[in-house]
């Protein structure tokens, strides 16, 4: 029986909140995520239209010089995994986190019992999801050019992708960083000068063999060079070697570019 007009509520009529658990939490964060993302077209759109515009003006301007500088693989399809790439690295959901942090949004979630790793992951979960749909479009400029995956299928085709998604994955950890580090929109802006060294010290545009000695040697010790080595290997077989280097060489940007975020996580969370 309710209690009456004006009276305290019994413990019994108490409506309290309780956790959803780790998922529950990450499922939570991760489609406000997504249902925020029509919001931010305007960035992304831009971020999507940049790499397919260099991927066409790159081939029309040196295909016929680089494929002599290519060994057994067509310059469209050598340059298609840079388009993924230079789509997917950058693009997160670290500007809308860093909208809550100055708008207090992430101090009030703070406040709640959500699973503090949760504000992470579910974002990043949102960010792999956004990956992947990014990746359609330059697919298809690949295949309307004459890109195929002949020799590895379909199965090749969605290796393709999830590495390139993975890439994506692994670098947001550094925007997200940045964000919960300063709660700056700028300075997360700013995070995307740290991907010029990865792209442009790295086999992007020829291979090793025609490059300066000084370049040729820094592109040794740049991850992406074997990110996109593997993908590329995708288009001519299964080549385990190369695309176990690749899985390493993303795992290793990840832990970096992860424990920064995470750190920074927690960081915030103390300071909350």
């Amino acid at each position: 029986m309710s209690s009456a007009v004006g009276s305290r509520p019994t413990p019994a009529e108490v409506v309290r909140a309780r956790p959803l658990g780790f998922f529950g939490d990450m499922a939570s964060v991760s489609s406000r995520a997504l249902r925020l993302l029509p919001r931010d077209l305007e960035a992304i759109i831009p971020a999507l239209l940049v790499p397919l515009f260099f991927l066409v003006v790159t081939i029309g301007a040196i295909q016929n010089l680089a494929d002599q500088a290519v060994s057994g693989l067509d310059y469209k399809a050598f340059q298609l995994p840079v388009a993924i790439m230079t789509a997917v690295t950058g693009m997160s959901r670290a500007n809308s986190l860093v909208i809550d942090i100055s708008g207090g949004y992430f101090d009030r979630l703070l406040m709640t019992p959500i699973n503090r790793y949760a504000l992470l992951l579910g974002l990043m979960v949102a960010d792999f999801t956004l990956f992947m749909v990014m990746a359609v479009p330059v697919i298809a400029l690949g295949f309307a050019i004459g890109v195929g995956f002949g020799a590895t299928g379909v199965l090749g085709l969605l290796v393709f992708v999830l590495f390139g998604a993975l890439w994506g994955l692994a670098y947001t950890g550094f925007p997200y960083a940045i964000a919960l580090r300063t709660g700056n929109p700028a300075a997360v802006n700013s995070s995307f000068l740290l991907f010029f060294p990865f792209m442009f010290l790295t086999t992007a545009w020829v291979e090793r063999d025609v490059m300066t000695d000084w370049l040729a040697a820094i592109t040794w010790f740049n991850p992406m060079t074997y990110a996109l080595e593997g993908m590329r290997s995708l288009f001519a077989g299964w080549h385990g070697w190369a695309l176990g280097r690749a899985l390493l060489a993303i795992c290793a940007v990840g832990l970096v570019a992860q424990t920064l975020a995470f750190r920074s996580l927690r960081g915030r969370v103390r300071r909350g």
